[in-house]
């Protein structure tokens, strides 16, 4: 049995009626698939993703993070369902499928996760979704299942043997008491350690960064270690004021998902023209959309939006499950009207934290996580929630940028064209969430959003699509 982390610990306690935590991909497949082809696939593979094989056990009372133990008789025929879109089976019907299924709560007495085969997809193509809970996998991790289940040619793989399972450590209720207990013991140290660590980075935190003074503090305490240990400067992060927009506050229940497909190699023509990134021109594609679906709704701030952006945590080559994630804050220079001013402070708002990251893992997530009892934790996650509703929140919008593999995939034989994310969207982050990933020379998206809120969410999908034609045009002249 292995116990959850306390970042995996709070993407189950925020869960609401409304604040869902399901991470999904909805895979477009080329060709035919059958039911019967993915139990077959399940059955043969599941041993090699392990997300999908484990379930919930909790500790009495919420004394401490829950567990997860190897479920022995995993029911597919619950886990994998199918339907299909009313004719003609267009890519709007789909998105509203997908909103609809991602909107709804995994059962936690079974292994977090659902796929659904969805039929009747316009041009014989269909669709695969995929959802587990974001407590079971981050970005990377999620990526490995993914790949634990396609080939890299039609023909499938060898079925690699199953590892064992016997001596599993089993944790009875004495023993989960008894860690918990030790555990409250300690944490009056846990909590000055995280402390004494977490002041120096107190402009990085949403919402104590934007408390008066916290930047002041920040700098001083980080220039009195830097004197004091001979260690680099690390750069200032601007104090963000998070404007509000028609997507701040509370969320409801419903949502919106839309997608598209960008060209890589257009959006690394752009980045190439002007000594960018990919992952600056894939933010800057974001704020232009995003100041476009503003101005339509006369709803653009004077002031640019704030973004939260996730980065892993996670060392080269490590294989460990859970989630292993910070997120940084950033501006998006949706004031800025000219696009290539744009693409310029964006390249300079996302240098200046990927400079102070490097001198300064953001770990602070993981260390407010670790810092709280584990009884409280739930509480406090509710709390902060609360408090977030009916304000712009800490941040306005996730942009996530996740790469992946460059070469085709298959799912029992049949070509995987395109691997759209879908998200979270919560009160405290935003009522819109934009999630792109790499695959086979393309930028695949997908855009979340609460229906309430957003409810025109396919307009941000054309709008980024005209951003890079725009960007494309510039760059070649």
């Amino acid at each position: 049995m292995r116990q959850l982390s306390a970042v995996d610990t709070q993407f189950l306690n925020f869960e609401t009626a409304t604040n869902v935590a399901n991470i999904a991909g909805l895979a477009i497949l080329d060709g035919k698939l059958t039911r019967a082809d993915l139990l077959a696939l399940l059955a043969d593979r599941l041993h090699a993703a392990a997300p999908l094989r484990r379930r919930l056990v909790s500790v009495p009372l919420g004394l401490d993070h829950p567990y997860w133990t190897e479920d022995s008789s995993i029911d597919l025929d619950y886990h994998v369902r199918e339907l299909a879109l009313p004719f003609p089976g267009n890519e709007e019907q789909l998105g509203e499928q997908v909103a609809r299924i991602h909107s709804r709560r995994l059962d936690r007495r079974r292994p977090l996760w659902e796929m659904y085969l969805i039929h009747g997809l316009a041009g014989g193509r269909m669709a695969l979704y995929t959802k587990v809970h974001h407590a079971a996998v981050d970005g990377v991790t999620g990526a490995d299942v993914l790949a634990s289940l396609m080939d890299t040619s039609p023909e499938p793989a060898e079925r690699l043997p199953a590892p064992s399972t016997v001596g599993e450590e089993q944790i009875g209720t004495r023993d989960m008491i008894g860690r918990a207990v030790a555990k409250a013991v300690v944490n009056p140290a846990t909590t000055v350690r995280f402390l004494v660590e977490a002041v120096p980075h107190l402009d990085e935190i949403p919402v104590v960064s934007q408390v008066p003074g916290a930047g002041l503090v920040s700098r001083l305490t980080r220039d009195l270690a830097r004197r004091l240990t001979g260690g680099n400067r690390v750069p200032d992060l601007p104090r963000m004021a998070v404007p509000r927009t028609p997507f701040s506050g509370r969320i409801s229940g419903h949502r919106r998902f839309a997608f598209a497909a960008l060209p890589l190699a257009d959006v690394k023509r752009v980045k190439n023209a002007f000594g960018a990134t990919v992952n600056d021109v894939v933010m800057t594609l974001c704020a232009g959309a995003l100041r476009q679906w503003l101005l339509k709704h006369d709803a653009l701030p004077e002031r640019p939006l704030v973004a939260g952006v996730p980065f892993s945590l996670r060392a080269p080559g490590d294989q460990s499950g859970g989630n292993q994630v910070t997120i940084m804050i950033t501006t998006l220079a949706t004031q800025i009207a000219d696009p290539v001013e744009r693409l310029r402070a964006v390249q300079e708002a996302m240098k200046r934290i990927k400079d102070r990251s490097a001198l300064a893992p953001a770990s602070w997530l993981q260390q407010v996580s670790d810092m709280m009892p584990a009884a409280l934790t739930g509480l406090a996650a509710r709390a902060a929630f609360n408090m977030f509703a009916g304000t712009a929140g800490p941040i306005n919008v996730v942009i996530s940028n996740v790469p992946g593999p460059q070469i085709p995939l298959y799912v029992c034989g049949v070509r995987l064209v395109a691997y759209h994310p879908v998200s979270v969207v919560t009160d405290a982050s935003g009522g819109l969430n934009i999630t792109v990933f790499s695959y086979d020379g393309s930028l695949d998206v997908g855009v979340i959003s609460c229906r309430d809120m957003v409810p025109d969410v396919w307009t941000i999908t054309d709008y980024l699509k005209q951003e890079l034609s725009e960007l494309m045009v510039i760059a070649e002249t």
